[in-house]
């Protein structure tokens, strides 16, 4: 019996790109950066032709990974897929968890750390290599707290693409590691991503690099949408009634907000959506700030700081999307401290076995703070997202010295 083909070949219901602040309609099948007006831009799609073409039946005979949504994504041509053998992350029940807080909903993590590079960074850049790759670019370069390039590394190496690649120098060194070895030039910024991001923005002309910065161009958040796509199939075609997300750019939330308006365009799921929940360091909350002083923007975050690196994020260009999507799902934005997010993270590895990273922990210190002041009701089903592997991050020291040589008192243990 033939294997199921990866990548299904399907027909592209792509119509065109427009402003996400205006409207402005811009032409599909060219490069672009923001829009005219300097506003993120968002994939406009046939969806009455995707709603004839596509059945539930059909998407569930497809390979488990985010291709078999590929009518609701803009690659055109199939040979210019880019992958690494993605696969749908898993959803994971914290049954000790929701006892302890007396919760009677279900609390679920989806644990994006299964994803090639680690993280669910790789579901945005690898759709933005695609269509980079569709669209004939060279170059790429990207501003990084640290998942984000290197997952563009290793899909821009794949697709044979050159990449540059600026990250603050006090990211992990995990991953600054990582970026350089599959193959990205990385350069140490002493400042933070928006100030990384600055130095993208200016070397575009002079270097030739495509600006692949969050929001700056319009792939990314259509590969972040997956995760709405493929959440809302886990949950047999509904969708829970809240999702925490840890937001710094905040183009996962933007695009599940995107893909759940789709979904019901073609018949999938009804008018239900989640509460979205937008999560922030107290270090860094400039959308958290906004949202409560009820702001159409969100001021830059002056000496932000986290170890929450993720969602380390002063300014993001694509705030008044996240802030609608927050705002017309009855959601809310919710900032948590340092010692919340470590005691999250420490909580979940001793109860349930799962290995959050920190920026995934915050998701879980919010949802305990939004359950204690009655923002979350006990008996709704909330998810959680987990971004990326635990393993990438730096743990504390475990264990007990022994001497190789020493006897152990196995009645006291």
């Amino acid at each position: 019996m033939p294997a199921t083909p990866a990548v299904p070949d399907a027909p592209n219901f792509v119509t065109h790109l427009e402003c996400g602040m205006t409207g402005e309609r811009l032409p599909a099948g060219q490069l672009h950066n923001l829009s005219p007006k300097g506003y993120p831009i968002l994939v406009r799609y046939d969806l009455a032709g995707v709603k004839a073409a596509l059945t539930k039946e059909l998407i569930a005979s497809r390979a488990p990974n985010w291709w078999r949504y590929r009518e609701l994504l803009p690659v055109k041509h199939t040979e210019n897929v880019v992958s690494l053998g993605e696969v749908m992350t898993p959803l994971i029940p914290l049954p000790k968890i929701a006892r302890s807080l007396g919760a009677t909903g279900e609390v679920i993590v989806k644990d994006e750390g299964r994803l090639p590079t680690g993280s669910f960074k790789a579901r945005g850049l690898a759709l933005a290599v695609c269509m980079a790759k569709e669209l004939g670019v060279k170059k790429m370069a990207m501003p990084t707290n640290g998942n984000a390039g290197a997952a563009l590394a290793a899909y821009a190496s794949r697709a044979g693409i050159e990449t540059v690649v600026f990250c603050p120098d006090d990211t992990p060194q995990v991953n600054m590691d990582e970026i350089a070895l599959q193959g990205a030039r990385l350069y140490k910024v002493n400042g933070l991503i928006n100030d990384c991001g600055k130095l993208v923005g200016a070397g575009r002309e002079a270097a030739g690099w495509f600006d692949t910065s969050t929001l700056k161009e319009p792939y990314r958040i259509e590969g972040k949408k997956t995760m709405g796509l493929e959440l809302a199939e886990q949950l047999g075609w509904e969708v829970p009634d809240a999702i925490f997300y840890p937001t710094g750019g905040g183009t996962g939330l933007i695009g599940m907000w995107k893909a759940f308006d789709e979904l019901e365009a073609i018949g999938f799921i009804g008018k239900k959506r989640p509460k979205m929940i937008a999560v922030q360091a107290a270090g860094c909350a400039p959308i958290v700030r906004a949202w409560e002083g009820n702001e159409r923007h969100a001021q830059l975050w002056e000496n932000a700081h986290t170890y929450a690196a993720g969602i380390r994020v002063p300014a993001a260009i694509g705030d008044f999307l996240i802030l609608d999507a927050v705002r017309n799902s009855n959601g809310f934005a919710i900032a948590v401290e340092d010692n919340a997010i470590a005691a999250a993270l420490d909580d979940v590895a001793k109860q349930e076995g799962l290995l959050l990273c920190p920026e995934g922990a915050a998701t879980y210190a919010a949802y305990r703070q939004a359950l204690a002041d009655g923002r979350v009701k006990k008996n709704e089903r909330v998810v959680l997202f987990n971004c990326a592997s635990g393993l990438k991050y730096p743990m504390p020291e475990g264990g007990k010295p022994l001497d190789r040589h020493g006897e152990i008192d196995y009645a006291k243990l």
